[in-house]
């Protein structure tokens, strides 16, 4: 693991103890970034393992968090037809590498998703929530951190995005959901979440999916009035009441 950050300049620099190279790495990081018009996928996930030990080589907790927020940082310097790539690479590592990752060290990991959802968010809102967009992004999101079905992918991930999920988004845009209750660009937005619900291959997933939709800003957003339980959460209610063990007779 540690060999892939050796073995790039960019990663090696990064984690030096000395301030100065640590930015100037960043910023050639960003540079070098910036210019590619494409990245091949292979070479995506090589640079996302590297950061991703990084981040783990990373000890302080001020360091630790900065050094999240640079990173995500850079999705607002990638040239368009880089960025979808560059994120889904972001996740595929996140959910390669979760169950690596010691109790001690997923706070940091927690956070730098944290701050991925939020500048995801930041740019679908610079490329104005377009349709086409949204659903890449979606798929993204539905191959990987809200896959419904692949047991290969952690919970833990899945859980950690449908709970930051309106935070992050009222950060972003949560002025424009509240002029704009009931749009359509919201629900499409809202499509991976909603899946979901639906199609959670595990109850707890779907339990977890129900409690973030539940929330009163996305419920306000969506324009939903308070209502009485959807028929297919009456329905999954009933299928867990309906055992009620063996009678006294």
């Amino acid at each position: 693991m540690a060999s892939d950050a050796q073995n790039n300049p960019f990663i090696r620099h990064l984690t030096s103890s000395d301030k100065k190279v640590r930015d100037e790495a960043l910023e050639s990081l960003r540079n070098f970034l910036s210019a590619q018009k494409e990245i091949a996928e292979l070479d995506l996930l090589k640079l996302w393992k590297g950061l991703f030990y990084c981040l783990w080589m990373q000890d302080k907790s001020a360091n630790q968090q900065k050094l999240s927020r640079d990173l995500a940082s850079l999705v607002s310097d990638l040239r368009t037809p880089v960025v979808l790539p560059f994120v889904r690479a972001f996740f595929l590592t996140m959910a390669r590498e979760w169950s690596h990752i010691e109790a001690l060290r997923l706070d940091k990991y927690l956070y730098l998703i944290r701050r991925y959802l939020n500048a995801s968010f930041q740019w679908l809102s610079r490329q104005k929530w377009k349709k086409s967009t949204l659903e890449k992004w979606n798929e993204i999101l539905e191959e990987t951190p809200l896959n419904v079905s692949d047991m290969k992918i952690p919970n833990g991930l899945r859980y950690h995005i449908m709970d930051i999920w309106a935070d992050e988004l009222e950060k972003v845009a949560g002025e424009k959901w509240e002029k704009e209750p009931g749009s359509k660009t919201l629900e499409t937005l809202m499509k991976p979440i909603d899946v979901m619900l639906d199609d959670g291959k595990l109850k707890v997933l779907r339990d977890a999916a129900r409690e973030c939709l539940g929330d009163e800003r996305l419920r306000r957003w969506r324009g939903l009035e308070d209502e009485s339980p959807s028929e297919k959460e009456q329905e999954e209610e009933h299928d867990e009441m309906e055992w009620g063990g063996f009678g006294d007779d």
